[in-house]
Formats: structure tokens, C-alpha cells, sequence
């Protein structure tokens, strides 16, 4: 059995989502998991839920046992929650994380879509992700956007202007098929001295 089917079966087996799957140097296993997520009801808050040690621990046991059987060489295996780089790989991340900033790499570059706006050959985006309000035929995906603007970032204490004029918003329309790449901008919550979405302790 691949080792894709092996770990799939076991980690949604245990009621967890499988996130990533990563093979390192030296025989590292390394085995991204997440809690099963589903859209809150409409005017409810999200629910905040997290991974624990123990989550881990569970995993861990089951997967050894799992690769054992099958006979998949590893040196080590290391299962953990996703960080806050979190790849973005389904509609369904898509929908949970819908306005959190992100980072998307294109199979090929913008092109003509660019409109002369941005450089025809960029591929790399950091912006809000957005879901594009808008009739979408039976059976067909949701419409996706990246939202960013080009202006620089300021330096921390730095006073901005309010003379200055801001730099135009620009939005992007994707899919996930034109996607290579698609994370969660890893942005640091100074404010809370933790990663955002990290639960606190």
C-alpha cells in the first residue's frame, strides 16, 4: 500500500484531517494533522479548536503500528499540528480561512491578466483571501480572490502620514488548479506574543 493511502487511512481513521505529508533528509517522517473543521451556522462565531500533545501522541502510536505492517522504511516519524504557515490545499481550507492574509505561488506566471498592473512574469502574492460573492453554476467550485496592496510595509514605531495617499487595492482571481502553492502568511500577533491562531495558554 502507498505510504499516501497508509497515512490517510489511519490519521481520518482517528477522526483527525490530514494536512501534509513530508519526507526529510535522513529518513524523517514528518506527518501534518488537523481537527475536522466544518462552516459555523450562520451569525454563530468560529469555533476555535486546536491539536494537542496528546492528539499527537495518539497519531503516533497508530501510524508506527500502521508503517510496520506495511513495511514503509523511516528513521523517525514526528506528527504535529499544522504551524502558521499552513498550506492551503482544498476548497474547504479555502472556505475556513476565507479573509486571512496568505501567500499564493502560480504554476505560471500572471501574464496578460497582469492588465499592465503588476509584472506580467510575477507569480508570488501576499494578500487577503476572499470568496467571490457571485452565482456559480451547479457543481461548479467557489470563485476565489487575493486582495493586496503593494504598498511598503512600515517599520514598527514608524508615523505614517495621513497626508500620504494610499496605494491602490488590487484584487486577483484564482483556482486552486492554477495554484502551485498556497500557505498562510506566517504573521506573528505581537499584541498576544504568539502566532495567530495559535491557542493560548
Amino acid at each position: 500500500m502507498a505510504l499516501q493511502q497508509i497515512v490517510e487511512q489511519t490519521v481520518i481513521g482517528l477522526g483527525y484531517d490530514l494536512v501534509e505529508i513530508e519526507r526529510s533528509a535522513g529518513g524523517l517522517l514528518r506527518i501534518t494533522i488537523d481537527l475536522p473543521w466544518s462552516a459555523p451556522a450562520e451569525g454563530a462565531p468560529p469555533a476555535d479548536s486546536f491539536v494537542t500533545v496528546e492528539d499527537c501522541e495518539k497519531v503516533t502510536r497508530q501510524l508506527q503500528f500502521a508503517l510496520e505492517v506495511d513495511a514503509v522504511e523511516y528513521s523517525r516519524l514526528e506528527v504535529s499540528s499544522p504551524g502558521i504557515d499552513r498550506p492551503l490545499r482544498h476548497q474547504q481550507d479555502l472556505e475556513r480561512f476565507a479573509g486571512e492574509i496568505i501567500d499564493i505561488t502560480l504554476r505560471q506566471p500572471i501574464g496578460a491578466a497582469a492588465e499592465g498592473q503588476v509584472n506580467a512574469n510575477r507569480k508570488k502574492f501576499r494578500g487577503t483571501l476572499e470568496r467571490i460573492e457571485a452565482p456559480v453554476a451547479e457543481g461548479a467550485s467557489p470563485q476565489w480572490q487575493i486582495v493586496w496592496s503593494d504598498a511598503p510595509e512600515g517599520k514598527p514605531g514608524q508615523r505614517i502620514s495621513k497626508k500620504r495617499q494610499a496605494a491602490p487595492l488590487q484584487a486577483m482571481q484564482f483556482t486552486l488548479d492554477e495554484v502551485r502553492e498556497a500557505r498562510l502568511a506566517p504573521i506573528i500577533d505581537f499584541k498576544g506574543r504568539r502566532p495567530r491562531g495559535e491557542a493560548p495558554e
